[in-house]
């Protein structure tokens, strides 16, 4: 596992990285499924694409994809079904909580860049008090560009008052690594989140790969 000396800052994807949201992104489709009188899907079934969002739910749901008719509806009565079950079954992930205590507890500073809009971010860090220290969130529609682009990162990075040499980004899709790299950034992939079926972290543009979030700890040489 690589080390990484001299960060000042470590910056998080959310879903699949801090947070397991999976049961309720799934738990949403499903809801939709049942609601037309089909026949629920197991977790298991949403959980590897839970990374891709609506896009990702409603592929496995009912099959349906972003270029076909009747989609963005689809779509919208997801995001509204999603909302009324945001934080049902989410939690943050095991380690999670003592990981954040220990970057606090070094004097880190820590926040959170997802490519989730404000729609649904913002009730989520009202609702869970962990998420409600982070320094910064800055979500999918906060700047014009979202991951893979940099942008977001280093508008954290800017308004944490760290050089984005001295962050770390940790997350757990590709585009999270590239979006890193793009900024210039050190950056962690998150082995225990949401992959996809056939996703493997190994020819990402990493610094690094963590099978939990503690060994954040070990690559920032911190106790």
């Amino acid at each position: 596992m690589s080390r990484l000396a001299g960060v000042q800052a470590v910056l998080f994807d959310l879903d699949g990285t801090l947070i397991d949201s999976a049961p309720d992104l799934g738990g949403a489709a499903d809801d939709m499924r049942v609601a037309r009188g089909l026949p629920s899907l197991p977790q298991a079934d949403y959980r590897p694409h839970a990374g891709s969002g609506a896009r990702g739910m409603l592929q496995v749901a009912f099959g349906v994809t972003p270029d076909q008719a009747g989609y963005e509806t689809l779509r919208e009565e997801f995001y509204q079904v999603y909302e009324a079950r945001l934080t049902r079954d989410t939690r943050p992930f095991d380690e999670v909580p003592a990981l954040i205590d220990a970057l606090e507890a070094h004097g880190l500073a820590w926040g959170v860049v997802t490519n989730k809009a404000h729609r649904f971010a913002d009730p989520l860090v009202a609702a869970m008090p962990l998420l409600g220290r982070a320094a910064t969130v800055v979500c999918g529609d906060t700047t014009p560009h979202a991951k893979p682009h940099p942008a977001p990162l280093l508008e954290a990075a800017r308004r944490l008052g760290v050089s984005p040499q001295h962050c770390v980004y940790v997350g757990d899709d590709e585009r999270d690594m590239l979006a890193g790299r793009s900024a210039g950034m050190r950056t962690l992939a998150a082995d225990y989140g949401y992959l996809g079926p056939l996703s493997t972290t190994e020819h990402w543009p990493a610094d690094a790969r963590i099978l939990s979030p503690l060994q954040v700890l070990k690559c920032l040489q911190l106790p």
